[in-house]
């Protein structure tokens, strides 16, 4: 199931919320939380639901027999049991094709690939898992003893397929003991409409333009063109999941949950540093307190870790190279960056800044939209014209023409125009008495346009149930 769905918004979810503010008890409604996380999560694919209740099994008397065994030798075999079922499982259902494809490649063998599907979630939910489980060892966390209210922060739903990664010590406290206020429900009712208008009005219709620009017939796009599609496909990837961040955050307060901001305007930074602490944040902020900081290869190779990082991270989002290429992309920058440093980096005019992060990102989208490597080889030549391309081209102009109000608002609200909006608006009374109705009038209209396009959707893709 999906949150961009007339189903979900105008059935399930109201059940869902009628039958979670039916009691106030706090234990029915983790129950009802749970059975319909559970029929969440099932609906579409019930037989991976074995799976997540597996890493919920495992995790759970991994993380009380790691406590129990603090200090000793013991601790560490139960973490690894945990690790080693948490990654095995990824492994097996998202690798496996990969590595048999590569070694076939390699070894000019013919093993047959099992055609293995994807269970929806599976990274979020054992990256989730795989925090408990660490920082249950070491220390940060006291294992939840209660299987129910584990079972329910692994499967939760609001953030169960698409994130953001949410790490247990976030949510512990609100497991136990939480309240929902008018300001909540207001506050996450119109965070799930203004998510839902991201991905519904802005994103799917630029996807319809990247089809056209990055399509099959790349070599044949003009050189404005490869560049023009490779930014509103960075668009289109932007709107799409932090619109569906949004739907997870605005859920998640209605239940009473504080999930952690996912996206901090991205495209408004100076460097690719700070782009990667505004994009995705949860997972950078996993692969940093998880695979940066421990001491695998020691201080003396710290960017070995980092370009671990950035191994991981392209691989993370898909096996196939061109993830591992993005990835390494990034990394290479990044270190670049760290080798600088900040001060000098400050010293540069910010116009200068702001070009360079947008060329490097602009490329990097290209390699993340590309998992045909030939393809990807026919996009950076078209970037430069040795596809003997034009130029530019009347597709081009006409497409800049008729969607010029799509691209223009798309842009608009990929910066923090709204945040500096409403920040004014907040000033005094009056002013919030006036953005209080302006918020209530978009709502209904985001709501109502929103509704209306998702009736006849032909194009309603979410690019994250690949990863």
């Amino acid at each position: 199931m999906v949150f961009a769905d007339l189903f979900f918004l105008y059935v399930f979810l109201p059940v869902c919320l009628l039958f979670y503010f039916i009691s106030k008890n706090l234990t029915y409604r983790n129950i009802i939380l749970i059975v319909f996380s559970l029929i969440f999560y099932a609906w579409g694919e019930p037989e991976y639901i074995i799976l997540l209740i597996i890493s919920a099994v495992v995790n759970y008397f991994c993380g009380i027999l790691t406590d129990k065994n603090r200090e000793t030798p013991k601790a560490k075999i139960y973490l690894a049991i945990a690790l080693i079922i948490n990654f095995g499982m990824l492994g097996v259902f998202k690798y496996t094709g990969f590595f048999i494809e590569n070694i076939n490649n390699w070894f000019n063998t013919s093993i047959a690939s099992p055609k293995i599907a994807l269970p929806i979630g599976i990274s979020f939910y054992t990256f989730q898992a795989t925090s408990y489980i660490v920082d249950c060892y070491w220390g940060k966390v006291k294992p939840q003893r209660n299987f129910a209210k584990f079972l329910m922060y692994i499967s939760l739903f609001p953030q169960l397929v698409a994130g953001p990664i949410v790490r247990y010590n976030n949510v512990a406290k609100a497991i136990d003991n939480r309240q929902t206020t008018k300001d909540d429900i207001s506050y996450g009712a119109t965070r799930i409409i203004f998510g839902l208008a991201k991905k519904v009005i802005i994103s799917n219709n630029l996807s319809s333009i990247v089809a056209v620009f990055l399509g099959s017939a790349i070599e044949d796009t003009s050189v404005l063109g490869a560049w023009y599609g490779a930014i509103i496909f960075a668009l289109q990837v932007y709107f799409d999941f932090s619109g569906y961040s949004d739907i997870a955050i605005g859920l998640g307060r209605i239940f009473g949950f504080k999930f952690n901001e996912n996206f901090k305007y991205p495209f408004a930074s100076k460097t690719i540093s700070e782009f990667w602490q505004r994009w995705h944040i949860s997972l950078g902020t996993f692969f940093r307190d998880y695979l940066l900081y421990i001491p695998i290869f020691g201080r003396r190779l710290e960017y070995v870790s980092l370009f671990l990082v950035w191994f991981c991270t392209g691989f993370w989002h898909g096996a196939n190279w061109n993830f591992i290429i993005w990835g390494l992309y990034f990394g290479v920058f990044i270190c670049i960056e760290n080798l600088i440093g900040k001060k000098r980096l400050r010293k540069i005019p910010k116009v200068i800044l702001h070009i360079y992060s947008k060329i490097v990102l602009i490329i990097g989208f290209g390699i993340f939209y590309f998992e045909d490597l030939g393809q990807l080889g026919h996009f950076f030549k078209s970037l430069v014209g040795a596809n003997s391309n034009v130029f530019c081209d009347r597709v081009l102009t006409a497409s800049l023409t008729n969607n010029i109000v799509l691209i223009v608002f798309a842009i608009l609200f990929s910066m923090p125009v709204l945040s500096k909006f409403k920040e004014y608006m907040s000033k005094t009374t009056t002013r919030r008495n006036i953005l209080s109705v302006i918020i209530t009038v978009a709502n209904i209209v985001l709501l109502s346009l929103s509704s209306i396009m998702l009736v006849n959707a032909t194009n309603n893709p979410f690019l994250y149930f690949r990863w």
